[in-house]
């Protein structure tokens, strides 16, 4: 384990050094690689071939890895199904990009509680894949992505961390946006600290 101070040294630069120091292996972004939009295209051909009528799918974005496979597998199956992302209004980079049409970078981590999306841009290969075929990209309030955190614990008994529950919080945050539609929301990971975990849920209680 390499724990990495985020205020000193971002993760992607410590990441670098290990890399250095490792010519031989293979580094594989955990979201801008060939492999893992791929890997993440088979949740997109298993929504499409569920026979769901959906009218949209949510997906939560950091650096864009599981929307754009999700895109990638619904597409190849000749799935029209309007795609929608969701990210911390705190690292909005994903949402300002796809609104002025070109790559739009952060100029640091993001200090959101959904730490999944901390990164400081999309990944190139998914910038292409979402600027296609992403509708929109919706900015969450942390109010709001930690409410749908204990959300989940409390009535689907679901450990999620918070990235995981930001296509929730969307369905919640922009409700007008889905009335009356038929809305698949993609709930992905529950690698959160317990402690912190602890934490949220604690909160919910005393707010």
């Amino acid at each position: 384990m390499d724990l990495v101070d985020t205020k000193v040294k971002s993760r992607a630069a410590r990441l670098a050094e290990v890399a250095a120091d490792n010519p031989d292996a293979y580094v594989a972004s955990a979201y801008d690689d060939d492999l893992v939009i791929e890997g993440n295209s088979t949740l997109g051909t298993e929504l499409a071939a569920s026979a769901q009528a959906w009218n949209s799918i949510v997906v939560p974005v950091g650096g864009g890895g599981l929307i754009s496979g999700i895109a990638q597998g619904l597409r190849r199956a000749a799935d029209a199904t309007e795609i929608f992302g969701a990210e911390p209004a705190l690292g909005n980079d994903a949402a300002r990009s796809l609104h002025s049409g070109e790559l739009v970078k952060n100029t640091s981590e993001p200090a959101t509680i959904a730490d999944g999306a901390r990164t400081l841009s999309l990944g190139q290969r998914n910038w292409e894949i979402i600027r296609r075929e992403v509708s929109d990209i919706l900015e969450i309030s942390e109010e709001a992505i930690a409410d749908s955190l204990r959300l989940l614990f409390r009535y689907a008994n679901l450990k999620v961390e918070p990235t995981g529950a930001l296509s929730i919080a969307a369905l919640i945050q922009y409700r007008e946006r889905f009335i009356g539609q038929k809305v698949c929301c993609v709930v992905s990971g529950g690698n959160v600290d317990p402690s912190r975990y602890a934490q949220l849920l604690t909160q919910g209680e005393t707010d």
